[in-house]
């Protein structure tokens, strides 16, 4: 088991702020990078114009075109909750700019793979495709780009994953990771992207007269654009900010697609309340669920329902696959667990980078196994399961200060044959080789790992805001904090440490652990609770003082409301 420590955030400059702002929420916020207090901008005024991103133009008169003259435009989405979303919105805003004749295509990832394959292109084709417009795919898909271009059909790209040395052939690609891009905001999701293509094309539209009256109101696909942005878990810089922030605030109020309203019922959470996290810890989840069991045409026809009652259905199943999806992923994990401890390992021994795999693991679900297996011991994990045909396919997640899909590169770099083919980010990557080379690879990854890093890299540890004093644990200040900003990746939610006494503590619904402390600073005693513990390694018995890392949070039961902590990490003292 990896252990962690606590380590505080340097208090930073935040006179900057306006005063009116609670002191901690100020520090908060300096202490992320914000420098300047336009940086919490919340307006849709705020958001960065679409303009300045490349090839945007090319894709608006290629699309404005195929309208005009009535080509059927497919939409070839991703098979993940940013694709679903993606595909989901490109689809509703044609529809609402004047295009009679668009539909879209998921392919199932375990027939045909990722991204835009030539396979999917037939599909595609066998569906009267004239025109495709990938939406969180395409820019390494060159030979499937090369495949409609032999089939006579336009393609439009557009992607925010990184890209490769060499682009596809594409009539336009809109990415604002290609070489040259101007646009500021790196870090948009696909559907963020697919957004904004949609933006421009209502300006370009409207330039040309192309509306009888005003523009349609692409705002009311927002919350889609939300959930889409969470869900993928990329950095929420101050314009990915603005665009969740107006999407939760259009689900807050009711204004929301009948299909997230339904998936919000299932996941029991409170709509007037939601929060960034909902979006990402329980709405998320049930639409990759879709993907990685099914198929996700199935998340994307919740997204297009137009009616609650068919929407509540679709959300039903949904809600089924992903708890198929939890027991199939419990089953593997603890499996991949039980392997590591038979090796009879301590954390000295264990390899920098671990690769597990089993035959019988299912494919959609390895990456959540993965990144498991990498918080429990806090190492680069990847695990396989067989794609058939002597091939497995691996899913791999890293720890900061080790870029994985670099360290997959290095190694096809140095062992040229092991690696079928690789691809993916700093923290995520994919990948295939033979069945035959898994030993060789596990060893020539370790071995490249082992030239990058340095010991103190697996030393884990949480970065708190510092301790509260007593007057802190309020609700006003806890329902400040949770309404402060849409808090995610790299810009994450507060959270302090602090040196309490452990009163009581019980174990509820099998693996959630509720506690009572007292304050080492003084004050009333305080509930915790802290969620998926690992009661082998919890501190007892109670009357003793613990070191938390915990979240100020509010517990609403039975109309009353009160303060609790959410606790993330616990070291006895």
């Amino acid at each position: 088991m990896a252990t962690f420590s606590i380590q505080r955030r340097e208090r930073v400059d935040d006179s900057f702020l306006p005063p009116e702002i609670p002191a901690v929420l100020r520090q908060i916020y300096a202490s992320r990078g914000i420098t300047c207090a336009s940086e919490l901008a919340t307006a849709a005024s705020a958001l960065c114009p679409p303009g300045t991103m490349q090839g945007i133009e090319r894709a608006c008169q290629l699309l404005f075109d195929a309208i005009n003259t009535g080509q059927r435009i497919i939409i070839v989405g991703d098979f993940d909750a940013d694709g679903a979303t993606s595909t989901a919105l490109c689809v509703l805003a044609l529809k609402m700019l004047g295009c009679r004749n668009v539909d879209f295509l998921v392919p199932n990832r375990f027939d045909y793979g990722y991204g835009l394959s030539p396979e999917t292109v037939q599909l595609a084709a066998d569906r009267g495709a004239q025109v495709i417009v990938t939406v969180d795919n395409g820019i390494s898909s060159i030979q499937g780009v090369m495949a409609a271009k032999q089939l006579g059909l336009t393609v439009v790209v557009t992607d925010h994953h990184l890209p490769g040395n060499e682009l596809p052939p594409a009539d336009a690609i809109v990415n604002p990771n290609q070489h040259g891009c101007g646009f500021p905001s790196k870090n948009l999701a696909g559907v963020g992207v697919a957004f904004y293509l949609m933006l421009a094309l209502r300006q370009y539209i409207n330039e040309r007269g192309g509306f009888n009256g005003a523009p349609p109101n692409l705002a009311s696909l927002l919350d889609i654009v939300a959930l889409g942005t969470v869900a993928d878990v990329v950095a929420l810089d101050t314009n990915n900010r603005i665009l969740v922030h107006q999407g939760i605030s259009r689900i807050r109020a009711g204004h929301c697609r009948p299909g997230i309203q339904a998936l919000i019922e299932v996941a029991g959470r409170n709509q007037q309340q939601l929060v960034a996290s909902d979006l990402g810890f329980a709405l998320g989840p049930r639409i990759n669920a879709a993907g990685r069991l099914d198929e996700m045409s199935l998340g994307v026809s919740l997204l297009l329902c137009e009616e609650l009652p068919q929407a509540r259905s679709l959300a039903v199943e949904l809600d089924a696959l992903n708890r198929d999806r939890r027991d199939i992923e419990g089953a593997m994990q603890q499996e991949a667990i039980s392997t590591l401890e038979r090796l009879e390992l301590d954390e000295d021994d264990l390899p920098t980078a671990i690769c597990l795999y089993q035959e019988d693991w299912h494919q959609g679900v390895i990456g959540l196994v993965a990144s498991r297996i990498k918080e429990r011991y806090y190492r680069p994990t990847l695990a396989f399961a067989s794609a058939g045909e002597g091939e497995i396919k691996g899913s791999a997640r890293s720890i900061p200060g080790i870029h994985m899909r670099d360290m997959l590169d290095s190694v096809d770099t140095q062992y040229p044959g092991l690696i079928t083919k690789f691809g993916g980010h700093a923290m995520a990557a994919g990948l295939s080789l033979p069945l035959a080379h898994f030993a060789d690879f596990k060893a020539a990854l370790n071995k490249v790992v082992n030239q990058h890093i340095s010991p103190s890299v697996l030393q884990g540890s949480l970065l708190t805001d510092g301790e509260l004093s007593p007057s802190d644990f309020n609700l006003e200040l806890a329902q400040q904090l949770k309404f402060a900003a849409p808090w995610g990746q790299a810009f994450p939610e507060p959270m302090f440490d602090g040196k309490f006494k452990l009163l009581q503590q019980r174990l509820v619904g099998q693996k959630h652990l509720k506690m009572v402390l007292e304050p080492e600073s003084g004050g009333a005693a305080i509930d915790a609770i802290a969620f998926n513990v690992d009661l082998n390694l919890w501190p007892n018995p109670m009357n003793r003082w613990v070191e938390l890392a915990y979240r100020l949070d509010i517990n609403e039961f039975r109309g009353n409301r009160s303060v609790q902590l959410i606790v993330e990490l616990i070291n006895p003292l």
